[in-house]
């Protein structure tokens, strides 16, 4: 903008869109009173403490993950619990490998790339006498964990 002086000669005030540009490039922390004090956090280490998530670090690093992985527990419940009443009732199936399948089918669709990404499986569902297997679509989210490392976590696909 320009303002007039008393000698009638234009002058060009600083702008403020360079500095606005900078902020929104990150270059900047961001004024944290902005939102106020949070009402409620859930951190990570306290949803795998309450059962909420469950840590399937291990099979992940044996597909090719390289960082923790977990499942909430409606994943467990729907794609992975299974116990011995179940086989008798429905068809042989372990928890082990149907664990792997979920791991499996998500290290597949890891590779597709993205912070959020949608896959499918096949899976015997539990309850009632039905043998064939059925498809059923999860959500992965890869994001950043309590400390800002990568996690990925493996939801219904329904789920936050």
């Amino acid at each position: 903008m320009a303002d007039q002086n008393p000698d009638n000669t234009n002058t060009a005030t600083p702008s403020v869109a360079p500095r606005e540009a900078h902020q929104r490039a990150g270059t900047q922390t961001p004024n944290p009173s902005i939102f106020g004090t949070p009402i409620h956090t859930y951190t990570r280490a306290q949803a795998l403490a309450d059962g909420e998530l469950i840590d399937v670090t291990q099979p992940g690093k044996e597909a090719g993950f390289r960082c923790p992985v977990a499942i909430t527990r409606a994943v467990w419940s729907d794609c992975v619990e299974w116990s011995d009443q179940d086989t008798d009732r429905q068809t042989y199936q372990d928890e082990a490998g149907r664990l792997w399948d979920v791991i499996w089918m998500a290290h597949l669709a890891a590779r597709r790339g993205g912070s959020e990404t949608l896959f499918q499986l096949r899976r015997v569902p539990r309850g009632g006498r039905g043998r064939m297997p059925r498809l059923v679509t999860l959500k992965m989210i890869a994001g950043p964990g309590d400390a800002g490392e990568l996690t990925i976590t493996i939801m219904m696909k329904n789920e936050d």
